[in-house]
């Protein structure tokens, strides 16, 4: 039998009525419109979430008196089908300097029909974290963690579908 304290990683899914490059899309380019805004470290008010499309990119927040606060790194971009970022939080909620402390997230798109799509997030190496790690753990899956964040997610993506054109490029 395995402990809860050895499980380092946490996942979380959700289906969408959505084709796959639209969800695709809305995760990383629509980003700022659908994470919860109570979500983030920055000490201003937040105004913008910024995701860069591409391996070397970052994803960082952006203030109402224009400071950024830099929380992931873009470590795979394959559209439609997968982003993979790191987690650069610590276990305080403050900005993690060294990489070797942070964790990983995957997000998977897996297509089930021409307009609907599940979507699969894998939140690993939590370990990594360093001591009290599973603090870590336990925030992020909690029903407050990346189940809020993926259900804001399915939220938006539904409610903008007919209001809004595609989203194009990638």
């Amino acid at each position: 039998m395995v402990s809860d304290k050895a499980v380092t990683a946490v996942r979380s899914s959700v289906v969408v009525d959505a084709p796959i490059d639209r969800a695709f899309l809305v995760f990383t380019k629509d980003i700022g419109n659908w994470w919860p805004p109570e979500h983030h470290i920055l000490e201003a008010k937040l105004v913008d979430i910024v995701f860069e499309p591409r391996p070397g990119g970052n994803i960082y927040d952006r203030g109402e008196d224009g400071s950024e606060c830099r929380w992931a790194r873009v470590l795979a971009y394959e559209p439609p089908h997968r982003v993979v970022f790191t987690w650069d939080i610590s276990l305080q909620w403050e900005l993690e300097p060294d990489p070797a402390k942070t964790s990983e997230v995957e997000v998977r798109f897996i297509s089930e029909g021409p307009d609907r799509t599940r979507v699969e997030l894998e939140h690993r190496a939590i370990e990594r974290h360093g001591d009290g790690w599973e603090q870590m753990r336990d925030a992020v899956g909690s029903g407050e963690g990346w189940d809020t964040g993926l259900r804001s997610f399915a939220n938006w993506l539904n409610s903008c579908a007919a209001a809004q054109p595609p989203l194009k490029g990638f």
